[in-house]
């Protein structure tokens, strides 16, 4: 469904159901177009709960000029991801209802049927109305990419405390070790456990021992990283493979790029995507002076992606660092270069990804 522009949503729709959507129960209110709370009510979060849900809101809406309506789910990928496969499986229009900043929330207080309200208050006077993230290959990648992100950090606490094991070993051990990488010491700490036996010294056979164990943890998480960054080749191969021809992208930073932009109609444009990404300018001019800063808004983990293949490209592009140095003679400080380049980035990216999808 293509956007909804939230000063054209008042007149396309007789009604808005906003829903407050948590692991139990399901609380919803509808909603007319001038913001009126025309009935509320609350329902299991469960098969027949949703059904209930469904008939209440024909039941109140199909009398409404044309019954038109749509629905605002708070949550909608998380406590809400049953109700909005439920609501997508019959051709109901779904958008997801903005978070109230904090101050909104303590000048109107809290609970599921306020909440509910403010849902679908929130997607009239919102700006544009995004549809929530779909299902299919976009949820495979968020699945393996939270995935690589606990392995990736659970192998970092790991190599960590095995490190610090051996810096307080005993004179033998270290000197066995000495003078490897640390993917070397993993290997040879990973046979420690066939030699711990034959140490006379408790501490010496419960050292050796746990360096085995941990070096194995290493081994496996090591596995387990590689087979999760082939899957992730492979899905975005699928996607979207021009990303991959572009400079400085991986797997990775694509899978991010997809797993944001989801399908056609979520992300309007260009500079929506550069919103989203936090790397659309920010005017910060006073007096004479007229620039832009880096935007610290938008979803952190794609600005995060996209800041990676800014530095890939700032040490391994030529043209990229014929830009850096043309704009560094025009007097830009790096970051202002930084967020220029970001910003094209995410350009390239959303038009990239627009023409392949």
């Amino acid at each position: 469904m293509p956007p909804i522009l939230a000063e054209r949503l008042a007149e396309r729709v007789d009604a808005i159901v906003g829903v407050d959507t948590h692991t139990d129960t399901h609380t919803a209110a509808v909603v007319s177009p001038v913001g009126s709370v025309l009935a509320e009510l609350t329902v299991a979060a469960t098969t027949d709960g949703v059904a209930a849900l469904l008939a209440w809101a024909h039941q109140h809406t199909d009398g409404l000029g044309s019954g038109r309506r749509v629905w605002a789910l708070d949550s909608a990928r998380s406590h809400g991801v049953g109700l909005l496969r439920a609501l997508r499986a019959v051709d109901e229009t779904v958008l997801e209802a903005p978070k109230p900043t904090a101050t909104a929330r303590r000048r109107g207080g809290k609970s599921d049927s306020l909440d509910a309200v403010q849902a679908a208050r929130a997607v009239l006077a919102a700006n544009h109305a995004a549809t929530p993230r779909a299902d299919g290959d976009r949820e495979a990648l968020r699945i393996l990419h939270v995935c690589r992100r606990h392995y990736t950090d659970t192998r970092t606490a790991t190599v960590n405390l095995f490190k610090s094991l051996i810096l307080t070993a005993d004179d033998d051990l270290r000197d066995e070790l000495r003078g490897r990488t640390t993917d070397q010491q993993v290997r040879h700490a990973a046979h420690l456990a066939d030699d711990a036996a034959s140490k006379d010294s408790t501490l010496e056979r419960l050292r050796r021992s746990q360096l085995a164990t941990l070096a194995a943890q290493i081994l496996d998480l090591n596995r387990m990283l590689a087979a999760n960054l082939a899957q992730i080749r492979a899905l975005v191969t699928a996607m979207c493979p021009a990303l991959l021809g572009q400079p400085g992208i991986g797997p990775v930073t694509a899978a991010v790029a997809l797993i944001a932009w989801s399908h056609h109609g979520r992300v309007r444009s260009e500079a929506a995507f550069a919103a989203l990404a936090g790397v659309s300018p920010v005017p910060a001019s006073s007096g004479r002076t007229v620039r832009h800063r880096l935007n610290r808004g938008g979803d952190r983990t794609l600005n995060s992606a996209i800041h990676t293949i800014a530095k890939s490209r700032q040490r391994c592009h030529q043209p990229t660092k014929d830009y850096i140095a043309r704009r560094t003679a025009e007097g830009r400080t790096p970051r202002e270069i930084t967020r220029s380049i970001k910003r094209y980035i995410a350009r390239q990216i959303w038009r990239t990804i627009q023409g392949a999808s």
